[in-house]
This record gives C-alpha cells, structure tokens and sequence, in this order.
C-alpha cells in the first residue's frame, strides 16, 4: 500500500528511543523527512543520524522540553523552516512515574499534566497554521490503553493521558472539513526501556522476578506476548497517511488484544 507520505515533513517528539523513535524510523523509511526532538540531546543526535543514515532522507534532531510552551512554538518554527511545510505531528512523551494515591503531592499531578496533556494541546495549537496554509494534515497522538481501562500502579497516567483523548476527538470535529485528521494511538505493554522499568518496579514491590511479572502480563494478552515498537510504529504511520484520510476522532489500540471493553 503506498501510504502518500514521500517528501511529506514530520515531527516526532520523545523520539530519542522507544515508542517515538520506532515512528521516527518508519516515517523516513516512508519517505518522510524529519524533525525528532526528546530531552536527552546525545541520544537524540545518535538517533538522528542513524535515520538518515539507514533511510537517506533529512533528519534533524532538536532537543527541548516540550512541557515548555514556547519551546512547542519555537520547535515547530523549526520544522516549517526547515522543510518550507509541516504535515504530521507525531505528539509523544515519556511516561510519568509510577505510584499509587499514598505515593504523590499534587505538584506530581500538575506535572504529569504538563508533559502528558499540554505538550499535546500546545505542540497541536503550534502545528495547526502550518497544516491549515497546505490544507493537509495529520495529528496523532501516543497515549496508552490507561485511556481505556486504567493499568494498576500508574495513577499518574491513568488520569493525565484522559485528557488527550478528549482534546483530539473534540478537536477532530473541528478540523475535519479542513483535510487535517486527528487520532490518538493508545499502546498496551510494547517493549520498550519504559516497560523494562515498570517490569522491574513490579517485580520489586511483589518480590518476585522480571520474568514472572512479564509471564502474569503476557497471559492477560490474547496475543500471548507484549508487542514490539515496530509493530506499534505500523499503526501510528497509518494514521499519519493519506491512506487514512477518513479516520479521525479514533482511539487506536494497538494492544494484543488487552484491553476487554468494546469500544
């Protein structure tokens, strides 16, 4: 399936490893070309360079925080300059950190806000006159299954990532006659750096292996086995293409099956 994303420009944020990276790769490999930005610089550099290098087409690595509002707006300024256009925004950010209501000041929830729900509204309300000039564009977001049915011991995430659904899906009603989509990508347990953390955290508080804990979430997913950061990278590129022109205002799961509701 050609997916019309060649010569298109992107923006990948959290994009040094993991989730954010494995879209990055599957932009370029695409024929895309490419903004990636995280908070850790070195790393991003390393990725960027290794994109280019593996797929022959332009990435450039911006580092930033994108809980910072006008970093949004300054990043974004830099893709449109860089490429003359932006046509997809992949808005990504790393998880905040695992607890319970006993483990957490409300600071740890303003937080969890600004870097999982306002780096989402403001990269989106930066991305949106560069989409709306060209009459194209595509918006995901990368939230979790907690969107869906909460994960136990990420509070945190359970109640930031929420939020984002209801931003997109409100947002996708306006945007829509426009020509620009807007879809969320929800994962369940992939295997990421992320994952090996909150295997190790579970495995610590229930005293017992990595293994055992990665058994007991692997038998709760009918695919029998946590995903790889490919397989979630297909599905976010698909909702990033032309050939997903009549999806928006979606949830995405791309889970193994974990999550039981029916919508």
């Amino acid at each position: 399936m050609n997916l019309g994303l060649k010569d298109r420009a992107a923006l990948v944020t959290g994009a040094s490893m993991g989730l954010g990276r494995a879209v990055a790769e599957r932009l370029a490999r695409e024929g895309a070309d490419l903004v990636v930005n995280s908070r850790s610089p070195d790393a991003l550099e390393a990725t960027a360079s290794e994109i280019a290098r593996d797929t022959g087409r332009r990435v450039i690595a911006v580092a930033g925080n994108v809980a910072d509002e006008d970093f949004c707006a300054r990043l974004v300024e830099r893709t449109a300059a860089e490429f003359g256009r932006l046509d997809v925004l992949v808005a990504n950010a790393g998880g905040p950190p695992p607890g319970g209501v006993d483990d957490f000041a409300p600071e740890a929830y303003r937080t969890a806000l600004d870097l999982n729900l306002m780096s989402t509204v403001q990269l989106t309300l930066a991305a949106l006159p560069e989409m709306r000039r060209n009459g194209w564009g595509r918006i995901v977001a990368i939230t979790s299954v907690a969107v869906k049915q909460p994960v136990d011991g990420l509070l945190l995430s359970n109640m930031a990532r929420p939020g984002v659904v209801g931003f997109i899906k409100t947002i996708s009603r306006e945007l829509a006659a426009e020509g620009i989509t807007c879809n969320v990508a929800a994962p369940g347990f992939i295997h990421t750096a992320r994952v090996e953390s909150l295997l190790a955290n579970q495995a610590e508080a229930r005293r017992t292996t990595r293994e055992a804990v990665l058994e007991g979430i692997a038998a709760d997913i009918p695919a029998g086995r946590i995903g790889r950061p490919d397989e979630f990278a297909n599905g976010v590129v698909f909702l990033a293409s032309e050939a997903a022109s009549y999806i928006t205002g979606h949830t995405m799961q791309i889970d193994g099956g974990l999550v039981k509701g029916l919508l």
